[in-house]
C-alpha cells in the first residue's frame, strides 16, 4: 500500500523481473553517484498529500537527515520508478503527483518496451518535456557530469 493523492492505493505485486532491475539500478546509481547523493531503494518519500515509495530516490546527502524523516521535495534531485506492470499508473498518476511537488526530474524505466521515459520542468501540476529514450546516456539535471546508461538501468 501507499499513499497517493490522499488515498490508500494498493501496490501492484513485485515481479522477480521488477526488483532485479531496480535493485541493480539502485546499485550501478550507487557508484556513479558516491559522495554526491543518497541513492534509496524502495523507501517512502513525503510529499504534501502522498508518500509514495518510488522505487529508487536520489536525494541530498548526508543519510543521516533522515533519522527522524523521510525526503521531502527539498531533498530530492529525481525520482525513478520500474514499470512492468504499473506503467500506465506511474506515467499518469505518480507523475502527476510527482509534477505537483516540483520533483524536477522523473524517470520511469518501462520493461515491456526497454526504453526510459524522462519527465522534467514540472509546471503547474505536469510535467512540460518527456522524452523516451532507449539507449545510450541520460544526463540529469542534478548532476551535468554524469552519464547513465539506459542500457545499464534496463539490465
Amino acid at each position: 500500500m501507499e499513499l497517493l493523492a490522499g488515498e490508500i492505493v494498493e501496490m501492484s505485486p513485485e515481479t522477480p523481473i521488477h526488483y532485479s532491475t531496480a535493485k541493480r539500478g539502485a546499485k550501478y546509481l550507487e557508484e556513479l553517484l558516491s559522495d554526491r547523493a543518497d541513492v534509496r531503494f524502495n523507501g517512502p518519500i513525503t510529499l504534501s498529500n502522498s508518500e509514495p515509495e518510488p522505487d529508487i530516490a536520489i536525494v541530498r546527502l548526508p543519510e543521516s537527515t533522515y533519522n527522524d524523516r523521510h525526503p521531502q521535495p527539498e531533498d530530492i534531485f529525481w525520482l525513478i520508478e520500474v514499470a512492468k506492470t504499473s506503467l500506465k499508473k506511474d506515467v499518469e498518476i505518480k507523475a502527476a503527483i510527482y509534477a505537483a511537488s516540483e520533483i524536477q526530474e522523473y524517470w520511469v524505466l518501462d520493461l515491456s518496451a526497454r526504453v526510459a521515459i524522462v519527465f522534467r520542468d514540472p509546471q503547474n501540476g505536469c510535467y512540460t518535456n518527456e522524452q523516451t529514450i532507449a539507449s545510450g546516456t541520460i544526463v540529469p539535471l542534478a548532476f551535468s557530469h554524469i552519464q547513465v546508461s539506459v542500457e545499464k538501468l534496463l539490465g
